[in-house]
């Protein structure tokens, strides 16, 4: 298992491969997820109020996995198993291109060979997206266990989309728990706040 950025999601066809506006890699999220997860989980007094500080430090990919690694020491057989079942589907792809009525010899050779050339890159921003979601599923065990009631940081896009997916992970979460994500503005410095009802 190593992490790297991969991109933003391919969109392949017959025709060639471009990129999706919108659709990036979570890996680009991830290590706002992980400084949440080291801050509101730390050994000294509990607090249930946390604010990210932006002078927080940078993490490299090998310190990111480690960190996530040590709340779940087999978290690589498990994404390992994850992305076998994702090698699966890029099969499945294949085939069906070659199963198809609707594409000429030439397009169906042009399409796999598309697809084959995206495959690497495919599998890169699977297993940043299994990583990422369980770095969000730790964050939530830890809101639960630590009973965090807000979570603050700067509202830019990817702290906000952050804060979204933790939220929606703290509701599908066994003994859901129902959150707010808002912003506010204080001292003309705006904010992301994510509130978490006191129902632990």
């Amino acid at each position: 298992m190593q992490l790297k950025y991969a991109g933003p999601k391919p969109v392949i066809s017959e025709h060639g491969i471009t990129f999706k506006d919108g659709k990036e890699d979570k890996y680009v999220y991830l290590m706002i997820a992980i400084q949440i997860l080291q801050a509101i989980d730390h050994d000294t007094a509990i607090n249930s109020h946390y604010e990210y500080n932006t002078s927080t430090k940078r993490l490299s990919d090998e310190e990111m996995q480690n960190i996530v690694l040590s709340y779940h020491p087999n978290l690589d057989a498990e994404i390992h198993k994850e992305i076998n079942g994702y090698l699966v589907h890029l099969d499945n792809e294949i085939q069906d291109v070659k199963k198809s009525p609707i594409f000429s010899p030439i397009e169906k050779e042009a399409y796999i060979g598309n697809l084959k050339i995206m495959r690497e890159y495919k599998i890169q921003r699977a297993k940043n997206k299994i990583f990422y979601m369980h770095a969000i599923n730790t964050i939530v065990e830890v809101i639960k266990q630590r009973k965090i009631k807000k979570i603050s940081t700067p509202f830019y896009e990817k702290f906000w989309h952050t804060l979204q997916t933790i939220q929606g992970h703290l509701a599908l979460s066994k003994r859901g728990l129902q959150s707010d994500v808002k912003v506010v503005t204080n001292e003309d410095r705006l904010y992301a706040i994510l509130t978490i009802e006191n129902n632990f």
